[in-house]
């Protein structure tokens, strides 16, 4: 063989070798190639279906509809237990008391139910009833913060009086904005245009007039029962923690100290104190936190009879509808929405929306009118009007009466109380699981405090919710 054979000869044994070498590489993946011994790659899973696609859960109904094929109770039966509380010395000399099947309209008993009467708390389901039906239930009111002219920022206030002075809860409806988490916007807005230092003015204009109804009793913003009302406050102005505690003289310029802190903790600096503008400000937003949605700010009014929330809520539906924000327009724009879902409001004097004052006066009749339609299908909107009214023996200013009643849990009304003045509306089931509506007020009950007529009141409810009545 040449010497040309053999080199050829060699170099074609190296490529045969060679190649096998590479193979058995390949096989074991250790080099690239498109053999391999490792087992064959499992079917890619069915692409996931879109969660959009799924059918949607039924939400349940938080109030169900009524069987009509229930028996309604006797109307005698009724009426002689409206009889018996109103001849109870407890209840004075001036008790009014209408009982209403709430399914038909009928008047199954009463009592004077057309004579107006102090209401108390109980108008409080007026102001409820015309927010959800004039207003946007899920709308939030936003606590903003503008750039003004120069070094100047401005706080302006949108109705959340229940902001937290740090941070916000968004589970929570007291406290769901919060202050630190508005500095900490404000500051991150204030660092993009290189502002470190601020001027800081409050702007409380959305609401106008007095900040406290004359009629009222001075004393009622030291005692805690109500703060002068504004649409920009913390914690409702309160000047120490609890359910009732004295309140600041000027809300929104407490508000406006507190916010100053919150801004020197995330290093802005406020120079001097803040003070207030007289017209509204205007200028690019800097920053914003809103509250929860307004039918959970009305649930808390009703369940907490919380007055200064109420007296916000009104001036809010009177400047949604053109009027203005004071305890005039509040008054005004809430008797007109109640009156537009055909409620007769002709004999309705309401001085303020909270029941504080003295002067105001609705009739039992009234008042069972606007209860009924917070069930009625017709009105689905208002049925957190229903669902925001406490339980009797379980919730809000009823969660420590009926606590030992078999009428606990059955009852959901609007307590009502002044010196002199015990009133509850609401709704109950009967021992039929009939649901009725009732109404008592009473303007003149003697004796120093209203224990005594709350029991009376107590004691006919639950009655009326164990009787069988046929």
């Amino acid at each position: 063989m040449t010497t040309a054979g053999r080199v050829a000869g060699t170099v074609a044994l190296v490529a045969v070798l060679g190649a096998g070498a590479y193979a058995t590489a390949d096989a074991h993946d250790v080099v690239p190639g498109i053999v391999t011994l490792a087992p064959p790659a499992p079917d890619p899973a069915p692409f996931p279906t879109a969660p959009g696609a799924l059918p949607p859960a039924v939400v349940p109904r938080a109030l169900a509809d009524l069987d009509p094929q229930v028996p309604p109770p006797s109307s005698a039966a009724v009426q002689a237990l409206v009889d018996g509380l109103v001849a109870d010395p407890r209840m004075g000399p001036s008790a009014g008391v209408v009982v209403v099947d709430q399914l038909t309209g009928d008047v199954l008993g009463a009592h004077q139910p057309d004579a107006g009467r102090v209401p108390a708390s109980t108008a409080k389901l007026l102001t409820g009833v015309a927010a959800l039906a004039e207003l946007d239930p899920e709308a939030t009111l936003p606590t903003r913060v503008l750039a003004l002219d120069g070094d100047r920022i401005a706080l302006v206030g949108g109705g959340d009086v229940l902001l937290s002075a740090g941070v916000g809860d968004p589970t929570a409806v007291e406290g769901r904005a919060g202050m630190a988490d508005l500095a900490r916007r404000t500051a991150d807005a204030l660092a993009l245009r290189g502002t470190t230092s601020v001027r800081l003015v409050v702007d409380d204009t959305l609401f106008s007039g007095p900040a406290e109804h004359p009629t009222w009793d001075p004393d009622y913003v030291d005692m805690g029962f109500t703060a002068p009302i504004t649409p920009l406050m913390v914690d409702l102005a309160k000047l120490r923690p609890g359910p009732i505690a004295p309140r600041a003289a000027d809300p929104s310029l407490a508000a406006a100290e507190i916010f100053a802190a919150r801004l020197a903790e995330v290093g802005i600096t406020v120079e001097g104190r803040p003070t207030r503008v007289t017209d509204p400000a205007d200028g690019p937003e800097l920053a914003r936190v809103e509250s929860a949605p307004l039918a959970d700010v009305t649930h808390f009014f009703l369940d907490t009879s919380e007055n200064t929330v109420t007296e916000v809520v009104a001036r809010l539906v009177a400047v949604d509808a053109g009027l203005p924000g004071s305890f005039d327009g509040g008054t005004q724009a809430v008797l007109r929405a109640v009156g537009a879902l055909g409620v007769d409001v002709s004999g309705a004097r309401l001085v303020d929306a909270s029941g504080l004052a003295v002067s105001s006066s609705l009739s039992p009749t009234l008042l069972a009118d606007v209860a009924r339609l917070t069930t009625d299908p017709a009105h689905p909107r208002l049925r957190d009007v229903a669902t925001g009214m406490p339980v009797a023996g379980l919730s809000g200013t009823l969660g420590d009466r009926f606590t030992a009643s078999p009428a606990r849990g059955l009852v959901r009304a609007k307590t009502g109380s002044l010196p002199g003045v015990t009133s509850l509306a609401g709704t109950l089931l009967d021992a039929q699981r009939r649901q009725l509506v009732f109404v008592v007020m009473a303007d003149q009950t003697p004796g120093v405090g209203q224990g005594a007529a709350r029991q009376a009141v107590d004691g006919f409810v639950t009655a009326l919710a164990g009787c069988g009545c046929r």
